[in-house]
């Protein structure tokens, strides 16, 4: 935890009493403007990075198809998610990098709306989507691909306010190590 960020709950808010799941009601908070940005990376082969830079996959643009998942999954996370409440969601930004160092995609998403609760949710979804989506338009070349480091960076507004990923953290551990 950041030294921006307020003291976690001591409980969980997902649970009622008897520990059964519920949706947290949200009925009572006031509507704030809202972000989370969240990261992540998929690393695979030198071959594989090479030819989703050149375009040159058979199932076309990987990052253009990549990004639009990411858009559509952060539009689709009640959806996914059972207690995430839907949002109206005001901006969802993918932006992807490729790095010949590690041989690997990076995501990176901003989720924002303005009400009851947050977007942290939606930035992870997208995140996971996007690169969900490139291990998918990659797989008949490079299985052994490796979703890695998919977390929150950022997330601001409510009552909790502003919290970030301590600098040290935001490029977080690959498996790089792991990949042929």
């Amino acid at each position: 935890m950041s030294p921006a960020s307020p003291a976690a709950p001591a409980e969980l808010t997902h649970f009622d009493a008897e520990g059964r799941a519920v949706m947290v009601d949200v009925g009572a908070k006031a509507e704030t403007a809202r972000r989370a940005c969240a990261t992540g990376r998929i690393l695979m082969q030198p071959a594989t990075l090479e030819r989703i830079r050149a375009g040159a996959m058979s199932k076309g643009d990987v990052i253009g198809v990549a990004r639009l998942a990411a858009i559509m999954a952060a539009k689709r996370t009640s959806d996914l998610v059972p207690l995430c409440h839907p949002l109206p969601l005001t901006r969802v930004e993918a932006e992807f990098d490729l790095d010949d160092g590690d041989h690997s995609v990076g995501c990176t998403v901003v989720a924002e709306t303005v009400g009851r609760t947050g977007v942290e949710m939606e930035a992870l979804t997208a995140v996971s989507v996007g690169l969900l989506t490139i291990y998918d338009m990659c797989k008949a070349i490079d299985r052994g691909m490796t979703l890695s480091g998919i977390a929150l960076l950022e997330k601001s507004g409510g009552r909790s306010g502003l919290w970030q990923r301590p600098r040290e953290e935001t490029r977080l551990p690959s498996a790089a190590q792991g990949q042929p």
